[in-house]
Formats: C-alpha cells, sequence, structure tokens
C-alpha cells in the first residue's frame, strides 16, 4: 500500500488532499497541531508543532520511509525543517506552492516557464513587504529544489475556492448575492478570473503523487471573465439583486482595497495585472487536471455560505454597513 505523509492534513486544503489520498487506497498519515480539527476518517493524524524540536520523531526513521510527501507550508522555517527531516525517507515530494511566485502579472497565456519573483537571500517571515508570501514561496521551490533534484513535484494554484474557504475570497460573492438588494461591484470589463475547485485540485494532487509527476505545474481552472463569475454567483443565489458597477478611481478614493481582506471588493485586481487570472492551463490538462464547472463550483458554495451563515463575520469583503455607507454616497 502506498503510504503518504501529508505535512498538515487537518486545514482546508490539507485535509481534502488526505481525504482523497484515504479514498484512493493509500496509508495516510496527517502531521499537524491538530488545531484546525482532526485528520480525515482512514488517516491517521501524528500531533506535533512543527515549529518545536522533535516535531518530526514520530514520522522518521526505518519504519517510516514514505512513497509520496505533501508539503502545503509557506515559512522557510517550516519547509526547511520538513526537509531536513523528512527528504532522506521520501521517494517523491510534492510542494504546494502559488501563482503568486511568478514575476508579472501583465502576460496572459504566460505558462510555467514564466519568470519567478526575485529572491536573493532566505526572506524574513516578519518582514512587512507586500509581496512576502510570493517571496515565502519562491524560496519554498528553491530550496526544496536543492535538496530533492528530480523527486520534486511543485504544484502552482490558482485561486483555491470551495466549500470551507477560510479566507472568504470567492464565498463573499454568492453570500452577498443570498443577501440581495443593491450589490456593490467593480467595472468588470477586461477583467479575468482564474479559480480552481478545493477538490478538483486535491484530486490532481493525490493524481499526481501515485504517478510521480516532476516539475512545475499550474493549476487552475480556465480562466472567466469577472462578469460571469458574478452572474453565476447571482444566478446561484436566486435573489435578483441589483448589481452597481463602479470605476476603479471611485473606489480606490475610498479606500476600497483590490482582491482580499477588509474592506475590498474581493476578486477585484487592477486592470494592469489581468494576466494573473489569464495563464495557461496547457500542462495541467495534458497532465491529467480536470476542473468542474463555474456553475457547479459556485452552487457548492452557496450551499456551504447558507450552511455557515451568511451574516457571519468574514475574513474579506464590504461590511454590510460599509457597503451601504458607499452605496448611500453613489445614490446622492
Amino acid at each position: 500500500m502506498r503510504k503518504v505523509l501529508v505535512l498538515g492534513g487537518t486545514g482546508w486544503l490539507g485535509h481534502e488532499i488526505a481525504r482523497q489520498a484515504v479514498a484512493d487506497g493509500a496509508d495516510v498519515t496527517c502531521l499537524a497541531r491538530g488545531s484546525e480539527g482532526g485528520a480525515p476518517e482512514g488517516a491517521t493524524l501524528v500531533a506535533a508543532d512543527r515549529t518545536r524540536p522533535g516535531a518530526y520523531d514520530e514520522v522518521v526513521g526505518v519504519d517510516h520511509e514514505w512513497d509520496e510527501v505533501v508539503e502545503l507550508a509557506t515559512p522557510p522555517d517550516l519547509v526547511e525543517g520538513a526537509l531536513d527531516a523528512l527528504a532522506a525517507s521520501a521517494r517523491h515530494w510534492t510542494l504546494i506552492s502559488s501563482v503568486s511566485v511568478y514575476a508579472r502579472d501583465d502576460e496572459p497565456g504566460a505558462d510555467e516557464s514564466a519568470e519567478l519573483v526575485a529572491v536573493d537571500e532566505r526572506p524574513d517571515p516578519d518582514d512587512a513587504a507586500p509581496d512576502l508570501y510570493a517571496q515565502q514561496k519562491a524560496w519554498a521551490e528553491r530550496a526544496s529544489a536543492a535538496r530533492l533534484g528530480d523527486r520534486l513535484l511543485v504544484v502552482r494554484p490558482s485561486l483555491v475556492v470551495g466549500p470551507g474557504d477560510p479566507s472568504d475570497r470567492f464565498g463573499h460573492r454568492p453570500a452577498r448575492m443570498l443577501r440581495g438588494g443593491r450589490v456593490l461591484v467593480p467595472a468588470t470589463e477586461g477583467r479575468w478570473a482564474q479559480l480552481i475547485d478545493v477538490a478538483d485540485l486535491a484530486a490532481w494532487v493525490v493524481l499526481a503523487g501515485r504517478e510521480r509527476l516532476l516539475g512545475a505545474f499550474t493549476a487552475a481552472g480556465e480562466p472567466a471573465p469577472l462578469a460571469e463569475v458574478l452572474e453565476e454567483a447571482r444566478v446561484a443565489a436566486g435573489t435578483d439583486p441589483e448589481l452597481v458597477p463602479v470605476d476603479d478611481a471611485w473606489l480606490l478614493e475610498r479606500d476600497v482595497r483590490w482582491w482580499a481582506g477588509p474592506r475590498s471588493l474581493p476578486l477585484w485586481l487592477p486592470l494592469e495585472a489581468s494576466g494573473f487570472a489569464r495563464r495557461s492551463t496547457a500542462a495541467f490538462r495534458a497532465a491529467g487536471g480536470t476542473t468542474r464547472p463555474l456553475a457547479e463550483t459556485t452552487a457548492r458554495v452557496r450551499d456551504d455560505e447558507l450552511a455557515r451563515g451568511v451574516d457571519r463575520p468574514r475574513r474579506a469583503g464590504l461590511s454590510p454597513d460599509e457597503e451601504a455607507a458607499l452605496l448611500q454616497e453613489l445614490a446622492r
């Protein structure tokens, strides 16, 4: 039986990877603190804090040779610590990276050969640089390649969405439509979104590990116009909200923020960054990657939002009061 070690496995994406690996017939172990929840049914949880000495003691040694290790971490100390402990005992290693590692966002159709962000030295986790996440992921790729050579698969997902997403970047959209009324949205002309359902990403990670695929892959769905994404959210909600598009300058003048986080319009990006959401998926498709229709993912997220509570506090988007104030100002 194939032995898989997921470094994580109790959080969102890691849990789905571990769950699908179990369903694929693997003997799955999850090394995690367990603070986000338990391992999926059928997997073994080894509870450990990877920032502490001895964190890997229970998964190293002659009795622990791994057919596959899946690394989801970003901080350099976690990535390097896992490599130090486990690189020698892993036949294949999958690093979950991100499309954020690409240096340019203005090249629609760019593939895996595109230039990566420059990282001349080990990123400082306490640095407040806006591209710290990208730098850390790029460093993780570099460090992993140096230690693993031809045993490494690098997965660079686009925006991962689906039920249970803790970021609210996509879920905010169907949730907001479910509340109905007038909905503030950015001008959509020339704007795109590129998503991948968490279940589709996990399925391919499991497949790629089983097949021991190597190299780097952009794992993403096909680019969709932002207008289509908003329309799917509106249709899924079934509340017939009125969309109120506003131009960039007006929003920026009022401190409405790009993409994600508090006081943001999720999925909204500068026009000059349209290549971020229009990357080539040819290599991913050729390697067996498949993605479900946008409407299906949107319906899954709508159901999840209803179950979790449409009016719950969120990590992304305008609050109801913030949006109401902006809409009132527009109406003057």
